[in-house]
């Protein structure tokens, strides 16, 4: 697969072209420049290539502590590691002083590079990309990456730059495992960025005292103890109310998305400030997501009585979240890395408990304890009888349990099911689904006495008294 960087200034449709290759909205695209911050990787095709794509963050001639030079910094990175780099200009504007800066960095990057012309449909750039050729890299490539002209020539071009393949690596690993997919969301600010950051040991992710700097959702594959893990940093969720421009409103919708393709969720909380009202709110929506949640309380080197902290934290959580009892909580430092170590096991657990299965006649021996110890309450004088029980799917678990008069069952039995399951089986957190319906039995054993078949028979078939 070739790893193509889609680098260039702010604002020449980068975001775009990455959206065209990959054939799919992945990217954030807006007219104000500057959206994109973090590289952001994806997988894509142009004909028959197979391409591993970088979009990057707008090149800007900085290099000191501001955000915009670390998303230079990013942007960097992209080239090192890319195998061919699209240079993209916007070709109505032409080639900007800003443009030849970078094409000096490019040259030196020792990469090869295609220059693109973007946005000249109609012929409305031909003049740009004229001048173009001035920068050194051959021939442009004229496109309109918005309306899906010019990917030919665009082809063409890749083609004849793509590096001849590598030979096979005999130490590549062949297990084939799919990733344990983890999205990290919470408030904005909350330290989300560097704690991935932190766990790769390296700066993937742009990070800064600035809130908001995450919009794209942006996934990062790594390996833990073996285990192939992809984490996906989300944009800071606020509330709703508090979600005024456009371009928020995009990144929010991003994370919502991501949240829906996960199967352990982090929230990310300010160890000085936890539980606030969006964090409850991303917690129950997690849950009702169906996926496995871990608390993480971040920044917990600036707490002063951590202990009491933690306890009053989970105490709380109890409280507000009880369809989460039991999720697991994390305390540490992303700065520090204090605590870091305890992380990445409770991912784990959480992820195999999420993914359990029960057998039945195990479930059904629990369930006829848990009604002993609290029988369903009467119903107009009429009790619930549960019958059977069996675990229909894992991720989350789901159950159903076949009872009499299944519709009259109160939401608080389910409840009281939900957590008995939990203790007895050791899920603590996980969201169960249990759904409740009429029927036998399937163990009843089968009526074949053939005197009780006639009497069934005749007693089906005896019309009513008059």
């Amino acid at each position: 697969m070739l790893k193509l960087a889609i680098v260039g200034r702010p604002n020449v449709g980068k975001s775009t072209l990455f959206n065209r290759l990959a054939g799919k909205k992945l990217a954030i695209v807006d007219d104000r420049p500057g959206v994109t911050r973090d590289r952001r990787f994806g997988t894509g095709r142009l004909g028959d290539l197979d391409l591993e794509l970088i979009d990057t963050a707008g090149f800007e001639d900085v290099t000191d502590e501001s955000l915009e030079a670390r998303m230079r910094q990013q942007t960097e990175l992209a080239v090192a590691e890319a195998q061919v780099v699209l240079f993209v200009i916007d070709g109505r504007e032409g080639v900007t002083p800003l443009d030849e800066l970078f094409a000096m960095v490019l040259r030196r990057s020792g990469k090869p590079v295609i220059i693109v012309a973007n946005k000249t449909e109609g012929r409305a750039g031909d003049a740009g990309a004229l001048e173009a050729f001035n920068l050194g890299f051959g021939e442009p490539v004229s496109i309109s990456a918005e309306h899906g002209e010019g990917m030919s020539d665009l082809y063409v071009a890749v083609l004849a730059a793509e590096p001849p393949e590598p030979e096979w690596d005999e130490d590549e690993d062949p297990r084939g495992e799919k990733p344990i997919r983890i999205a990290v969301v919470g408030r904005p600010n909350a330290g989300k960025s560097t704690l991935v950051n932190r766990l790769i040991g390296e700066e993937r992710l742009l990070t800064g005292p600035e809130a908001g700097i995450t919009r794209d959702a942006v996934s990062v594959d790594w390996d833990w103890e073996g285990r192939p893990i992809r984490f996906v940093d989300t944009a800071g969720l606020r509330r709703k109310a508090r979600i005024e421009e456009k371009l928020e409103k995009l990144s929010t919708q991003d994370t919502l998305r991501s949240l829906t393709f996960a199967e352990v969720v982090l929230l990310v909380m300010d160890a000085t400030h936890p539980f606030e009202t969006q964090d409850l709110t991303i917690a129950d929506l997690v849950e009702r997501e169906g996926r496995a949640l871990v608390f993480v309380l971040a920044k917990w080197d600036l707490v002063e009585d951590q202990g009491a902290a933690l306890r009053a934290f989970i105490t709380r959580a109890e409280e507000m979240l009880p369809q989460l009892r039991g999720a697991p909580v994390v305390a540490l430092s992303a700065e520090t890395g204090r605590g870091l170590e305890r992380l990445m096991p409770a991912v784990i657990k959480a992820h195999a408990d999420w993914s359990t299965k029960i057998k039945t006649r195990d479930l059904n021996d629990w369930l006829k304890i848990a009604v002993e110890r609290h029988p369903p309450p009467s119903v107009n004088g009429k009790r619930v009888k549960p019958k059977y029980m069996a675990q229909t799917k894992a991720r989350p678990p789901t159950f159903v349990l076949f009872a009499s008069r299944a519709d009259q069952l109160p939401e608080s039995y389910r409840r009281y099911l939900v957590n008995s399951i939990r203790q007895s089986f050791d899920l603590p957190g996980t969201p169960i689904r249990i759904t409740v319906k009429s029927g036998k039995n399937p163990f009843d054993e089968e009526v074949t006495d053939p005197v009780k078949l006639f009497q069934n028979r005749r007693r089906a078939q005896r019309k009513p008294q008059d």
